[in-house]
């Protein structure tokens, strides 16, 4: 079996929360992961806390941040795909779809994480898992790999019922926390756990444990 897992998310930070821990996992049980990133969340809003990023200097800054957060994953193949922030759901689906399919021809991974299209709450999570679905569900079906799929919309479990796969990452806290913590001008845990520092407990509650669906592709 090709142990490759290829990552597809819109933005720097999209891999932080509910996948690093899995994949810092998979690196250590020997699989080769490439994280494709289509944009660099130039349209972002925040600047950090206190402010030390501006609209200028902001892609530059996210650039290095999704570096960072990539080296404590232990991520080996870092793509970033030039596409713009805000806008995948407006680009030629042409275009999308072909880079999409060039990696899947380059790589041939067994595994292919994206968003759940319609359940991942910003445009371009949908836009993007929309792409790599219709992309994967062009392949023969037996070429196709298995795509798991990140959602976290109020109503997904209601509607995709509860996800097939759960990784319990608590021993892979430390980097998902350092990746988390890379991407410094767009969050700080304290401020998402209260204004508080969280203790070891706390952390293992709320980031111990990853969720996904396996997408069911039409015959």
């Amino acid at each position: 079996m090709n142990q490759r897992i290829l990552v597809i998310l819109p933005h720097p930070d999209d891999e932080a929360f509910g996948l690093a821990g899995t994949l810092a996992k998979r690196v250590d049980e020997g699989y080769q992961v490439t994280y494709a990133c289509l944009t660099l969340g130039e349209m972002g809003r925040n600047m950090g806390n206190p402010p030390f990023a501006n609209r200028v200097t902001l892609p530059q800054i996210r650039k290095l941040e999704l570096e960072e957060s990539a080296r404590a994953i232990g991520i080996q193949d870092l793509r970033m795909l030039g596409f713009h922030d805000k806008t995948i759901e407006f680009e030629d689906q042409e275009r999308l779809d072909g880079v999409i399919r060039g990696l899947l021809e380059e790589l041939q991974p067994s595994l292919v994480v994206t968003f759940y299209p319609g359940y991942s709450v910003h445009p371009d999570h949908d836009a993007t898992g929309a792409a790599v679905i219709r992309t994967i569900q062009g392949l023969p079906a037996e070429q196709r790999p298995v795509v798991h799929c990140l959602a976290f919309s109020k109503n997904c479990q209601q509607v995709l019922g509860p996800p097939d796969v759960t990784d319990d990452v608590n021993d892979y806290l430390e980097p998902k926390m350092k990746s988390i913590q890379a991407h410094r001008s767009q969050f700080q845990i304290a401020e998402m756990l209260g204004g508080k520092n969280p203790t070891h407990e706390e952390i293992q509650a709320r980031f111990g444990t990853e969720h996904f669906w396996t997408y069911k592709f039409d015959v």
